[in-house]
C-alpha cells in the first residue's frame, strides 16, 4: 500500500455533490441506498445543532442493532469529531431510522473490519482507498493496512 496524499474533506462542487445524497433520504428515498448507505443525524460539537452526513456503512448487523462505518478522510471530518464529542444520534438505514449511540473502534480490529470489506466489496474498496488518499493492490494485507490509518466507529442502538 502506497500512501498517495492526505486526502481532504470536500470544499465547493465536490462537496455539494458528497451531500446530495442527504436531499434523497430528507425526500423519503433513502431507502434506494440499501444497506450500503446511512443517514447520519448528529449534533454538532460547536453549535450544538443538527447535522447530518450520508456515509457508507463498512459491516452491519440489523438483528442487534450495530452499524460500522470508517471516516475517510480521517479524525478531521466533522461528522466524526461530532460523534466523538457528543455520542448520542440517529441513523436511517434502509427505510429504518434508529436512535444510536457513537464508540470508537481500536485500529487493530479497523483493520480486520476493513480486510473484511475488501474481501467483500473488491472493487468498491479499491476506489475508495483512491479516494482516501492510498495506492492498494486489492490484496487483504492491503487493506488491512488501510484500516489500521482511518478511524472506524461503531453505532449501537439505544435501548
Amino acid at each position: 500500500m502506497d500512501v498517495i496524499g492526505t486526502p481532504q474533506p470536500p470544499t465547493g462542487l465536490r462537496r455539494l455533490l458528497w451531500r446530495l445524497p442527504i436531499g434523497l433520504y430528507r425526500m423519503r428515498l433513502g431507502f434506494l441506498f440499501g444497506h450500503r448507505l446511512m443517514l447520519l443525524t448528529h449534533t454538532g460539537r460547536v453549535t450544538g445543532r443538527p447535522r447530518r452526513a450520508v456515509i457508507e456503512v463498512v459491516e452491519r448487523d440489523p438483528a442487534r442493532g450495530v452499524y460500522i462505518a470508517a471516516s475517510g478522510f480521517g479524525t478531521r471530518s466533522d461528522w466524526y469529531r461530532n460523534v466523538l464529542a457528543r455520542p448520542e444520534a440517529t441513523i436511517e438505514v434502509a427505510g429504518r431510522t434508529l436512535p444510536v449511540t457513537a464508540t470508537p473502534i481500536p485500529r487493530a480490529e479497523g483493520a480486520d473490519l476493513m480486510a473484511r470489506y475488501g474481501m467483500r466489496h473488491p472493487r468498491a474498496a479499491v476506489r475508495l482507498c483512491r479516494i482516501m488518499g492510498f495506492a492498494v493492490d486489492g490484496s487483504e494485507a492491503d487493506f488491512r493496512a488501510v484500516g489500521e490509518r482511518i478511524p472506524f466507529v461503531r453505532f449501537v442502538r439505544r435501548a
